[in-house]
């Protein structure tokens, strides 16, 4: 049986897009049965929605403003990854808070990436608070998604250092290009286990 992969994205699909080249580049489907079954979005005007269509992935939009209420949402977006029989369920850059609920359905096989050195600075605005507590280093987490947000288990880490001329902006540009690095690595390791 075929590991399907579903990700979720808001945004530009930066790190989606590391993946789908990691999954090409590195076999995963002669190595592990594993594609890149779908990208999924909360978000119809989502850039990375067009980049994964040009790599011949399936691609949906649930729309988050579409729905009442967050248990709302997060049941339609369930049944839209059911569809396509996910193994492993990648947060790549989206933007919502799941209920407890969702992320139980999925227990397991959902996975997220962080822009901090997690358990430090969970949430948003993670540069500029490393930045403002004097941190000399910085990074990006991949981490099993619980019903806390950013606490669940670290699978995977890369550091990278705080300069003095640091700005959020500047520090958040050479952690990303570590997550581009990480996060393929991190889901071709749960691939493998």
């Amino acid at each position: 049986m075929p590991s399907n992969i579903v990700i979720l994205i808001s945004g530009s699909g930066s790190n989606m897009t590391a993946i789908v080249r990691a999954a090409a580049a590195r076999r995963w489907q002669a190595r592990f049965g594993a594609r890149v079954a779908a990208v999924l979005s909360n978000r119809p005007e989502a850039a990375g929605l067009a980049l994964a269509r040009e790599q011949g992935i399936a691609t949906g939009v649930v729309d988050h403003k579409a729905f009442g209420s967050r248990e709302a949402f997060d049941t339609a977006l369930a049944a839209a990854i059911d569809a396509h029989a996910p193994s492993l369920v990648v947060l790549a850059g989206f933007m919502r808070i799941l209920t407890p609920g969702f992320v139980a359905h999925y227990a397991g096989r959902l996975v997220n990436i962080h822009p901090s050195l997690l358990p430090a600075f969970p949430g948003l605005n993670t540069h500029q608070r490393a930045i403002d507590a004097g941190c000399k280093v910085a990074g990006a987490t991949v981490h099993e998604v619980t019903a806390e947000l950013d606490h669940g288990p670290i699978l995977a880490q890369a550091v990278v250092p705080v300069l003095p001329e640091d700005t959020a902006a500047t520090l958040a540009e050479r952690v990303l290009s570590q997550e581009h690095r990480l996060y393929p690595q991190a889901i071709e390791h749960w691939l493998a286990r």
